[in-house]
């Protein structure tokens, strides 16, 4: 960043805001992206256009979702001779990301503010159209998405995560990359959807539902955890362990209790057998 650009737009705090400056690690950053003439791309947080704009000078074409409005006429300016940005100006979790990508295949990209960055994986991660995803987050949650059981990391961003995609580690990005550096070290991250599900699950709802129950309490066992939704014996009849914690259970064994119960509520809505089985 120049000092021009410096008294023109301050980071602001309270929207996380930590503009990128490490033109190696930029580069870096847009070949993994590798966008081509043609690409519906999104870009969440645009800042003041360090990616934003060497993708567009590719692409020709990028919507990107920025709440600073004093940035948006700076990357309009910026952009004009590129190509066509579109800018929508919201709050990244308001964005109704369904309905935006409805039609056509989506590549989204962006350095997520840290302090909200789970909420809007999870509200990214439902969407079909979304083929791949890059981001740049805070290394401790990086760690935690790519995590598999028996890692400390573990937890229900690595499953809900991993449920839909593939997780993929890319670098490290150093504070000093940035202006102002966070006092946190930063990583790249890709994910690329799976064609279906990594595990069969009957009723995604309940999964997320018995998923986000299970690690609650993350130092008590799933026997606690889970007993307003399934019993001790009922988990032991599936050949889970009842005394097991969330953070060593695979994915395939949760979709198993998840499955179990919608065939078992299905039933009891029949009254097959009572409801309160």
């Amino acid at each position: 960043m120049n000092h021009q650009q410096k008294s023109i737009v301050q980071a602001k705090k309270k929207l996380g805001q930590h503009f990128l400056v490490d033109q190696g690690i930029i580069e870096r950053i847009v070949d993994a992206i590798n966008p081509e003439t043609g690409d519906y791309l999104l870009e969440i947080g645009p800042g003041l256009g360090a990616i934003t704009l060497p993708v567009l000078a590719r692409t020709k074409s990028l919507i990107a979702v920025e709440i600073d409005r004093l940035i948006i006429p700076v990357l309009l300016k910026k952009s004009k001779s590129l190509g066509k940005l579109k800018i929508i100006e919201q709050d990244v979790l308001t964005v109704n990301y369904q309905q935006l990508m409805q039609k056509n295949t989506w590549r989204v990209f962006g350095n997520l503010p840290y302090n909200i960055s789970t909420p809007i994986l999870f509200a990214l991660s439902s969407v079909k159209n979304i083929s791949e995803m890059i981001f740049m987050l805070q290394k401790e949650v990086v760690d935690r998405m790519i995590a598999l059981p028996k890692d400390k990391n573990y937890g229900r961003l690595s499953l809900m995560l991993q449920y839909h995609h593939d997780v993929y580690s890319l670098f490290d990005v150093p504070p000093e990359s940035f202006n102002p550096p966070p006092k946190v070290m930063s990583a790249m991250v890709g994910l690329i959807r799976l064609d279906k599900p990594r595990w069969s699950v009957d009723d995604e709802a309940l999964f997320n539902k018995v998923v986000k129950q299970a690690f609650s309490m993350r130092r008590k066992t799933i026997r606690n955890n889970l007993k307003s939704l399934i019993s001790s014996k009922d988990l032991s009849f599936l050949g889970i362990d009842p005394s097991l914690r969330a953070e060593v259970i695979d994915g395939s064994r949760f979709a198993k209790i998840t499955n179990y119960l919608t065939t078992r509520y299905k039933y009891a809505s029949n009254q097959r057998y009572p409801a309160s089985y």
